[in-house]
């Protein structure tokens, strides 16, 4: 059994549907155990691709192999050459005692492609650029850490966990602001999540993985399939589409959403799915609960 990275040179990366990686037959095994079997998956430009799948489902092992930090006991990962990648990690762990402010950590990043204050623009955070790292919520941190993955304009985001931390109406803004992203930057997205609450209505391409892939296609095929029915259950059928409501405004990093005026808050804003998202507050709190 061997294994293979390689690249390949695209006919062009500006194609509307250029193959940007693929994984083929992908094997990882550890000590006797099988981690990883028979994995096949590719992403392309502009197309959002979601890995979910429960705890020790292989998903972090996965995304390891596709960017070429961990060697697979067998299968291929073909790379368009040149690819950037944009890397968005799971968490961050920062020195309490360290002082670092958003410009600061910005920075550090290398290879930058785009300015720090675009980048902070497209995440709607520039307001945060001389705050303490140590001082954001849980939604502005993610969406500083999307700034750093953006940097590099990169080809292909790869999102670990993207709306960790961050609460359910904020998660529905990090997913509709994913893929705002994708289409700025005409990029093709790479993303892995556990929860289901609402990322299956934020992508393209669903891909269930739990140590081999169950089953995969579009969102509302793979709802319904009855390997995914055995993972997760009929409890996330109801929220699949709540990601998917009219969206003729913006939000401030805050939640906020920001009159274009005055840059003010509106507070009397209404979604045609409100009730949908107070739903989904409860379903996602009774799920954690049980």
């Amino acid at each position: 059994m061997t294994s293979t990275v390689s690249t390949v040179s695209p006919t062009s990366l500006a194609s509307p549907s250029t193959e940007l990686l693929r994984a083929e037959n992908i094997y990882l095994s550890d000590k006797q155990r099988n981690l990883l079997s028979d994995i096949n998956l590719s992403v392309s430009t502009g197309e959002i691709v979601t890995i979910i799948g429960p705890n020790g489902a292989g998903k972090t092992s996965l995304l390891n192999i596709l960017l070429g930090l961990r060697t697979p006991t067998s299968g291929q990962v073909v790379r368009a050459k040149p690819l950037i990648i944009g890397y968005m990690p799971q968490s961050l762990q920062l020195n309490p005692q360290l002082p670092l402010t958003v410009l600061r950590f910005l920075s550090l990043a290398e290879k930058c492609a785009m300015s720090i204050d675009s980048a902070l623009e497209k995440t709607n955070t520039l307001e945060l650029k001389h705050a303490s790292m140590h001082d954001l919520s849980g939604g502005e941190l993610q969406r500083v850490l999307l700034s750093r993955a953006i940097l590099r304009k990169p080809q292909l985001l790869v999102l670990d966990e993207p709306v960790q931390g961050v609460d359910v109406v904020g998660q529905s803004q990090l997913y509709q602001l994913i893929s705002q992203l994708r289409d700025e930057l005409q990029c093709g997205v790479l993303m892995v999540s556990h929860d289901l609450h609402i990322v299956m209505a934020a992508t393209d391409h669903v891909i269930c993985l739990n140590q081999h892939v169950c089953c995969h296609g579009h969102p509302d095929s793979v709802s319904s399939h009855p390997a995914y029915l055995e993972l997760f259950g009929h409890s996330t059928d109801a929220n699949v589409a709540i990601y998917t409501h009219h969206h003729d405004h913006n939000h401030d990093a805050h939640g906020c959403i920001v009159d274009e005026a005055d840059n003010g808050c509106v507070h009397d804003h209404h979604h045609d799915d409100a009730d949908s998202v107070n739903t989904l507050k409860s379903n996602h709190k009774d799920n954690h609960n049980a």
